[in-house]
């Protein structure tokens, strides 16, 4: 099997009656793909930027972006106030994203043993989702909105494809896998770490600006740092729940 890494040039390129059934696009930017005449029955595509990228993704000519974010809403109670401008708004959906947290722990914890540690198709495990969510938490609250000097908790979960990048200290990160107990432990301290900032946020808080945490030379407003908070919760849950329930129909 062929594979094009980060170094080929494929830009621009044109494929005419060419085989793709089941070829895997990871990472990769099909940004302005245009596909005439194709059978796609099955494809998946998971684009955690296409609702909020503020482009289009047309299939025979409809934009299909506001079903597609109508339906996760649906599926998902609370996601639709990721967006909250106010510090009641912001509350509210932190508490609405609390619930569905606790309810998939529960599913987690009915599951079989191990199942926190499956990786489906090479994606984080359900233990390494809830470590990336603390390193998620520590990047946009404590480094960028708090200005903490030592944000993170050595627990996090890095990126493997920007280890080394945004200043981080990779030598402050385990290099072994904790126990799912001291995972849930910290998970819930930077829960109660966001919701405790929440109950006190003002306005005028929520307008300031910081660095952004990933190149200081940009400004954000403290909203828009917490709405990363968000996204990252709403996207990484929706990622989690797809490959439980992968493990549970592998499994049956």
């Amino acid at each position: 099997m062929a594979t094009f890494t980060r170094s080929d040039e494929l830009q621009g390129a044109e494929f005419v009656n060419a085989n793709l059934r089941g070829a895997r696009f990871r990472e990769s930017d099909l940004s302005g793909v245009v596909m005439r005449g194709v059978e796609v029955q099955g494809a998946d595509i998971d684009a955690p930027w296409l609702v909020d990228g503020g482009g289009t993704l047309r299939v025979n000519g409809v934009d299909v972006i506001p079903f597609v974010d109508a339906e996760l809403n649906r599926r998902f109670p609370g996601r639709a106030d990721r967006h909250a401008g106010d510090p009641d708004g912001l509350r509210a959906a932190w508490a609405a994203l609390g619930r569905t947290w606790a309810a998939t722990l529960e599913r987690v914890a009915a599951m079989p043993a191990g199942t926190i540690d499956v990786s489906v198709d090479g994606e984080w495990s359900f233990a390494q989702t809830l470590r990336h969510l603390v390193l998620a938490t520590d990047m946009w609250l404590g480094r960028a909105i708090l200005d903490l000097e030592q944000p993170f908790h050595p627990i996090g979960q890095v990126d493997a494809a920007s280890a080394g990048e945004d200043g981080l200290d990779m030598s402050i990160f385990m290099a072994a896998a904790p126990s799912y107990a001291e995972v849930l432990e910290v998970r819930a301290g930077r829960v109660a770490i966001v919701r405790d900032f929440l109950a006190t946020v003002t306005s005028d808080t929520l307008a300031a600006t910081r660095p952004n945490p990933h190149d200081p030379q940009y400004q954000e407003t403290v909203l828009a740092c917490l709405h990363t908070i968000l996204e990252e919760e709403w996207e990484h849950h929706r990622y989690a729940v797809r490959d439980l329930d992968t493990i549970e129909a592998t499994s049956a």
